[in-house]
């Protein structure tokens, strides 16, 4: 993110927001000014979050994210051995995530911070025998808190090798003509109601589903963030989201 977006972005958003989200599909390590960004908004009063695959994650930058005052770190570790793992996370270390967990934990220590370490674990057919594992060794690992969470997949019509035994623990169902589909899901989201994604470009995007950019609401360079939430194209979105439901909203775990 270009650095007047982001001042542009911290400026209109700590008017109104309590948390700021620094992931968009992507891997927020991979910027360099993250540690500085996540300083400014944590001066702006704000609640910082980072959700990462953990894989640049050096003692240096362990250092940097507690000093910056992040609020929240999530480390997605799919499993406890490299092939469970490494089944979701093609090309992924396991060792690392481990190693990142440890660092992020002794720095917080070293520099009394209050940096909540989580690591958050997909439900996976591939791991699904590990959860109770990670239930009693987490903190072992480094992390304050453990999040189970369900998995988004594609091309599931006719099932998946990654989806779960366990119906509880899938978003999927077989339905009666064979094929899976997404579990019903109730009308209605806070989420569009209560925040938005400023993309790196300076896009507002009703959520972070919002993938491929298709319902952008403008950009924050050429309007207010107030402007574009409280705006036509928003409103029409939400009630959409009310009634025959968007795409992405159908995908969506809420």
């Amino acid at each position: 993110m270009a650095r007047d977006v982001w001042k542009r972005t911290l400026e209109q958003a700590s008017k109104y927001a309590h948390t700021i989200q620094f992931y968009f599909q992507g891997e927020p390590l991979l910027n360099k000014e993250l540690p500085q960004m996540i300083s400014e908004a944590h001066e702006a009063g704000l609640y910082t979050i980072v959700s990462t695959n953990a894989q640049a994650i050096t003692t240096e930058i362990a250092a940097a994210l507690i000093s910056a005052g992040l609020s929240r770190i999530i480390v997605s570790m799919d499993g406890l051995s490299q092939e469970t793992y490494g089944a979701y996370r093609i090309g992924g270390d396991i060792e690392k995530c481990k190693n990142a967990l440890l660092l992020l934990h002794e720095e917080k220590r070293k520099q009394k911070g209050n940096t909540l370490i989580e690591m958050q674990c997909l439900r996976l057919r591939t791991n699904e025998h590990e959860w109770q594992e990670m239930k009693k060794h987490y903190r072992e690992l480094g992390a304050d808190r453990l999040v189970l969470k369900t998995a988004q997949l594609y091309d599931y019509a006719d099932g998946h090798p990654l989806m779960p035994t366990d119906n509880r623990y899938a978003r999927y169902l077989l339905g009666s003509d064979g094929h899976y589909h997404r579990k019903p899901m109730g009308k209605g989201c806070l989420r569009v109601w209560s925040g938005c994604v400023v993309t790196t470009t300076g896009d507002v995007l009703p959520c972070c589903y919002d993938k491929a950019h298709v319902y952008s609401y403008g950009n924050i360079m050429d309007k207010s963030l107030r402007e574009l939430f409280c705006s036509d194209k928003a409103t029409a979105f939400r009630k959409a989201a009310l009634k025959e439901q968007p795409q992405i909203c159908k995908e969506c775990a809420r």
